[in-house]
């Protein structure tokens, strides 16, 4: 097996505290607020939303995403820090075993946040991992942040 990292990096006004409830702790509703349109919903498997929990989400009707699993390894509320691990679904295809993520938030001078998200590509044997799979990750990554950043924008009193 091997492990092919990337990060990501993007700002954000909206302070740490505020990003990660929202994009982080109550990420299955507020997904469903402002892309309802890319998912159809998600369930708890196994576990009751700490480390150990088993998620599926499911993708709305027209993606050629059905759904994934993903797990919750960490949830470090002092540190805005969430690991996760997606270990079934499309995304994995036949060449990856799973896909971990580790997002962590940290403060900006201003009131703002930078959202920093490290990504782990677990291969099954010496596969090299397919680099438009990681622009997509990215780009639904920044697009998801920025969907959620204009609903908090727009109501100021939620996530507070």
């Amino acid at each position: 097996m091997a492990v092919f990292n990337d990060e990501f990096e993007a700002t954000s006004v909206i302070p740490p505290a505020r990003l990660f409830k929202s994009f982080v702790l109550d990420a299955d509703n507020i997904i469903m607020k402002v892309a309802p349109q890319a998912f159809k919903g998600s369930e708890n498997i196994q576990g009751n939303g700490g480390p150990g929990t088993i998620k599926k989400i499911t993708f709305a009707e027209g993606s050629h995403l059905h759904h994934i699993k993903q797990r919750v390894d960490e949830i470090d509320h002092a540190n805005y820090k969430f690991s996760y691990s997606v270990i079934e679904g499309s995304p994995l295809g036949d060449t990856l075993e799973k896909i971990s993520k580790e997002i962590k938030i940290v403060a900006v001078p201003g009131g703002g946040s930078i959202l920093k998200i490290t990504s782990k590509y677990h291969t099954k044997g010496n596969i090299s991992v397919n680099k438009e799979l990681i622009k997509a990750d990215k780009e639904k990554g920044e697009g998801l942040l920025r969907a959620i950043e204009s609903y908090l924008l727009a109501h100021p009193d939620a996530y507070n």
